[in-house]
Order: structure tokens, then C-alpha cells, then sequence
């Protein structure tokens, strides 16, 4: 089920995207409505599945993790009880920030917030001890010149 939104909607998500901390009342004027319409409309949007969740941002290299890191695997394993076990071992890991299957030479990408290269490489150690991998490439960033969680709306 595709929930329809219209320009009010898309005002309500860029604002919450900008800021999820701002008040009912501040959104409401920022979008020119008023307070309960706009709590009715994110409640629809939250049980329609558009708004998925509430987090914070934190600031990685303010917790000490300078490191990112951008894994690139092959695997020369493609049954479903690789990729469960392969699945598994990334979600037991919280360095391991998104993991993308692909299209084309490289299976997956991973990308790896971490102290330094010595935390990769335990990271990279682990990982390789619990699932066949058959090439791995790690390519370290070295300027986030972009990274935003804002969606075009």
C-alpha cells in the first residue's frame, strides 16, 4: 500500500528530516498549518511506513572513530545459507554502518567506521574467521566530503 503525499507531507518530512527535535507547533508554522492536523499527518505517515524511525546523529570522529573505511567483497558463495550466516556476522557487528549487495564484479560493500587501521583490521580478521570470503578490498576514505540522511521529498 502506497501512501499519497502531498505538499504539506513533503514540508512535514523535509522539516523533520532537517530537525526531528522541533516542536508540533514549530513545524506547524514552518509548514503553514496548525498543530493537530500535522501530528495527524505524521502519525500517517509513521503507520504508513514513509517515516521509519526517530534516531539521533552523532559525530564519529567526536567518539573517536576517525577511520571509514569502504569494503568492497567478491564471494565465490551465493546460496542462501551463506548469505543468512554472511548477514548475520555483518549485523553482529556495529562498525559495519551500511552493506550494500550489488550489481556487477563486487558482490557487497560495507561501509566501516572505526578507531584506526589496527580496529579495521581486527574487524576485517573477525569477519574473514567467521565467513568465506573470496576477495576482500578495503579502501580507506580519506575526506567525507558529502554525507547527509536528508532524502530529496
Amino acid at each position: 500500500m502506497s501512501l499519497k503525499l502531498d505538499s504539506i507531507d513533503r514540508k512535514i518530512l523535509a522539516e523533520l528530516q532537517r530537525d526531528a527535535s522541533l516542536s508540533l507547533d514549530e513545524i506547524a508554522k514552518r509548514v503553514g498549518s496548525s498543530k493537530t492536523p500535522v501530528w495527524n499527518r505524521i502519525r500517517k505517515m509513521r503507520e504508513g511506513g514513509v517515516i521509519k524511525s526517530q534516531t539521533v546523529l552523532l559525530d564519529a570522529e567526536a567518539l573517536g572513530l576517525e577511520a571509514c573505511f569502504f569494503v568492497l567483497i567478491r564471494t565465490a558463495e551465493h546460496d542462501a545459507d551463506w548469505q543468512a550466516k554472511f548477514l548475520e556476522a555483518l549485523n553482529a557487528r556495529p562498525e559495519v554502518q551500511e552493506a550494500h549487495r550489488l550489481a556487477g564484479d563486487i558482490d557487497y560493500i560495507l561501509k566501516v567506521r572505526v578507531k584506526n587501521a589496527r580496529a579495521y583490521d581486527a574487524f576485517y580478521q573477525a569477519l574473514i574467521a567467521e565467513v568465506k570470503i573470496h576477495n576482500v578490498t578495503a579502501l580507506l576514505s580519506m575526506e567525507e566530503i558529502k554525507s547527509t540522511t536528508i532524502l530529496p521529498v
